[in-house]
């Protein structure tokens, strides 16, 4: 197993997940038992392990942890855990399920106690980028790669507490007091919704933990907004030009394993089958790379906010030669649902490790049951 880092780092994902509006975060509960398998799956990982209930009965654990795409950008591996070792787990009851919990930490083989939002150090560095090009041959800016959004470290404001996530880069900042957390905020800001009546309605009524209503609890993507960040997935960028001699940007988002084409220097076709990723035309203004996307089919924009088949949605991805920082800045606009454009940034780093497909498999009980 390698070192481990003195620092945590996560994501404020890791506190806006899902999983934990079933789970009791008031209450500890511990389990010792046997490994029996370790699952690393989107969008939520999960531990299996033999113990013995209260009843004195044998008892099969399946306690919850972070989605793959985060725990494999922290280090970890399946290799870590081996079936039959001797395992012990701090965590959390869930509400209903006497079988399930959600993982705070862990010691396996009584040798070394890991907390859930472990950082290994075997991904701690920055990628290398002394040979790469800043432009193609053919002039525009290299924006092809893994990206994701950079990781985040728990950090000590000066005047103490228990601390605030921040981003790894701006860590001495925030330590020293030249930066606020209301100012990294705001580097990045959340778009927030203008709703219509209707918007507003269909908001309010919006159930975050049913499968009918958040695509993501039935492994389904979300929205080419929402995905390309949410629970920080490592996504990949391809340039290329096609056999037919066109040129198109591919985009491979991590957390679902979906993919959307810009077809560059193109024009919308006059009326094309609506899809989830909708349509999206390319071109160059400077460096700054312009997608127009429409022909969306009504879906979910980001929970709870939903959009219908008239979505147009513009982004703006500008690459940062200096720092390598590719920013995308969006905007959303659908009369149906919105009174106003929806608009934000979001900001993505070379990945220090791979885009890989990912496989997603909800095993939390509820949402099985529920399909």
């Amino acid at each position: 197993m390698a070192p481990l880092c003195l620092a945590l780092f996560v994501t404020p994902a890791a506190f806006a997940h899902h999983g934990f509006g079933l789970f009791q975060l008031d209450r500890d509960v511990e389990y010792t038992g046997t490994l029996v398998e370790m699952e690393l799956v989107n969008p939520h990982s999960y531990m299996h392990l033999d113990t013995v209930g209260a009843d004195g009965k044998p008892l099969r654990m399946s306690c919850e942890m972070r989605a793959a795409t985060l725990i494999k950008r922290s280090g970890w591996s399946l290799e870590m855990f081996t079936p039959g070792v001797a395992v012990h787990v701090v965590g959390h009851p869930h509400r209903d399920d006497p079988t399930a919990c959600y993982i705070e930490s862990f010691t396996l083989d009584n040798k070394i106690t890991i907390d859930r939002n472990q950082q290994f150090s075997s991904t701690a560095g920055k990628v290398d980028t002394g040979n790469r090009p800043l432009r193609l041959a053919s002039g525009e800016p290299n924006i092809s790669g893994d990206w994701a959004v950079e990781q985040n470290v728990l950090t000590i404001p000066p005047g103490g507490g228990h601390g605030d996530m921040v981003p790894r880069s701006l860590v001495d900042e925030y330590a020293s007091g030249a930066l606020t957390l209301r100012q990294i905020r705001g580097l990045n800001p959340s778009p927030r919704p203008a709703y219509t009546a209707r918007g507003e309605t269909e908001a309010k009524a919006f159930r975050m933990w049913s499968v009918e209503d958040n695509p993501r609890l039935s492994c389904k993507p979300t929205s080419i907004l929402y995905d390309w960040t949410f629970d920080w997935p490592v996504n990949r960028i391809s340039q290329t030009t096609t056999t037919e001699g066109e040129k198109v940007i591919d985009m491979d988002y991590g957390l679902y394993s979906f993919s959307r084409r810009i077809h560059m220097d193109a024009t919308h076709p006059v009326q094309g089958a609506p899809s989830y990723a909708g349509h999206s035309v390319g071109h160059w203004e400077g460096d700054t790379l312009v997608v127009d996307t429409v022909g969306f089919e009504a879906g979910v924009l980001a929970p709870p906010s939903r959009h219908s088949d008239q979505l147009h949605v513009v982004e703006r991805y500008t690459l940062d030669p200096v720092t390598l920082a590719l920013v995308r800045e969006y905007s959303a606009e659908d009369p149906v649902y919105l009174t106003a454009p929806y608009a934000g940034r979001d900001t993505v780093l070379l990945s220090e490790v791979p885009f890989e497909k990912q496989v997603c498999k909800e095993m939390t009980p509820e949402f099985e049951q529920a399909r």
